[in-house]
């Protein structure tokens, strides 16, 4: 009689939803778990997130830019020919060319704490570079890439020259705006069309003197463009201004003629 009562009571608790969960054979009795409506769903699997510094950029369209010659400047300093001056205060570039002249373009140069002066020399040349913010760069602004490619969204322009082995270039920009101003990181920024010009006349090799100021009392001077002359294939023919008056006209030709006859 107690075998049939304990039998009862044993049945009752296992078809219980609320206390089949004590019973972890029920399963295997019943073939399936009762509660199982009640089981909290699983949670779905987090895929990691790249790095936003691990991205890569791209850095727009390439157009085609015509170099553009700057001006002539009398450049009266001790400069070999063929090398590079710039002058950090007077945001200047110069290009000497001999017989104390020099290309003078107009530049940007490195903000407060990031100037620097020295000599190096150009160790080689890119057109549309690829950008690359060095690590200190990238902890200081977070949303940087770790690359972006050549292109007018690039803030190394259309050119770039680079100095030695250090992290410094002579490169375009796109922002005109900050020509003649110091807001590089230690870069001298030029005008796309000027950094052509430059990377036509100074290639692997030069030598770039940086001073933080060219010695006073010697003034730079734009040197007078010859006058030009028009091409001989433009020149229209000479004409007289006051053609001379023939002596006589046709008749009295004619009648001069009789007369001697």
């Amino acid at each position: 009689m107690w075998r049939i009562l304990l039998s009862t009571v044993l049945l009752s608790l296992a078809v219980s939803p609320a206390l089949a969960q004590w019973l972890p054979w029920a399963e295997d009795v019943f073939g399936e778990r009762p509660n199982r409506r009640y089981e909290r769903p699983a949670e779905p699997r987090q895929e990691p997130r790249a790095p936003v510094s691990g991205l890569i950029q791209d850095g727009g369209a390439r157009p085609n830019i015509t170099p553009e010659a700057p001006v002539v400047v009398g450049f009266p300093y001790d400069y070999p020919p063929s090398s590079i001056v710039i002058d950090t205060s007077g945001r200047r570039l110069y290009y000497v060319l001999g017989q104390r002249q020099a290309y003078m373009y107009p530049i940007s140069v490195g903000r407060e704490g990031f100037s620097w002066t020295g000599t190096e020399t150009i160790s080689r040349t890119q057109a549309w570079p690829d950008w690359h913010p060095p690590q200190e760069m990238r902890e200081r602004d977070p949303r940087l890439p770790e690359k972006m490619t050549g292109g007018t969204r690039n803030p190394l322009g259309a050119m770039a020259l680079y100095l030695g082995t250090t992290l410094y270039r002579i490169h375009g920009t796109n922002d005109v705006k900050s020509i003649g101003q110091a807001q590089s990181s230690g870069c001298f920024r030029m005008m796309n069309a000027s950094v052509l010009h430059l990377a036509g006349v100074a290639g692997v090799g030069t030598m770039v003197t940086v001073v933080a100021s060219l010695p006073k009392g010697v003034e730079v001077s734009r040197v007078p463009e010859p006058p030009r002359v028009a091409p001989a294939s433009s020149l229209a023919p000479a004409r007289p201004i006051n053609p001379p008056r023939l002596p006589h006209d046709y008749r009295d030709l004619r009648d001069d003629t009789l007369r001697r006859w």
